[in-house]
């Protein structure tokens, strides 16, 4: 399965720290973010990763390389014009990730979440599996209700918050065109289909969100 990390983001509420450092190579316990991504993934058997980049670009690339330091081997998607947001780096990526199933891991989050598990997820017509996680203090509402089947919905509760780590199908996105779009209402549209499942994650998990959280980790 070939994994996409999300790295293109400006981190404006991580400012002033992103104005010369990009969000993934922030230190966590004494190692760039976007790091821990990649031995993890290495170390659950995933072999590929597609990285889209935008602020900062170049920054990146250089640190990281072709990958072969960490284990696995990493393909560029440059947003090098102006980031497309989740949805549309997703989609400009599409050509780099293939016909199948692929995990797509936001590069500002901290967790142990085990990834292999992730290898075989998607039940037969489903689109999207998303791993939840309880509502963090910022975000107490949560996103989506995850039923006891294991099926996500747009609406009842009680919410759940996404963490950010999902296994889409390329179909997901057969409906969207170029350019810069958010994930969200698609991700909406599809749990209206009922086509998308879930997990909780009740282990480490950490959106980066602010100075503070990322002091916390420290």
């Amino acid at each position: 399965m070939q994994v996409m990390i999300l790295a293109a983001g400006r981190g404006e509420r991580l400012r002033p720290l992103t104005d010369t450092t990009p969000k993934p190579l922030l230190q966590v316990k004494g190692q760039p973010l976007i790091v821990h991504h990649l031995r993890r993934l290495c170390a659950a058997g995933f072999t590929e990763a597609v990285i889209n980049v935008s602020w900062l670009g170049d920054i990146i690339k250089d640190h990281l390389g072709d990958g072969s330091e960490h284990g696995i081997r990493i393909r560029y998607s440059d947003e090098s014009q102006g980031a497309l947001d989740t949805g549309g780096g997703i989609f400009r990526a599409l050509p780099l990730l293939g016909e199948q199933p692929f995990l797509v891991v936001n590069g500002d989050i901290y967790t142990d979440f085990p990834f292999a598990s992730l290898q075989s997820t998607l039940q037969d017509g489903d689109l999207a599996h998303l791993v939840m996680v309880r509502n963090p203090a910022d975000h107490p509402q949560g996103d989506f209700h995850l039923s006891s089947a294991g099926r996500l919905h747009a609406a009842g509760a009680p919410c759940l918050t996404y963490s950010g780590i999902g296994v889409y199908h390329p179909q997901f996105f057969r409906h969207c065109a170029p350019g810069r779009f958010p994930l969200l209402p698609w991700l909406q549209k599809a749990l209206r289909a009922g086509v998308v499942s879930g997990q909780l994650y009740n282990g480490l998990w950490t959106d980066i969100g602010t100075p503070q959280r990322l002091d916390a980790l420290k």
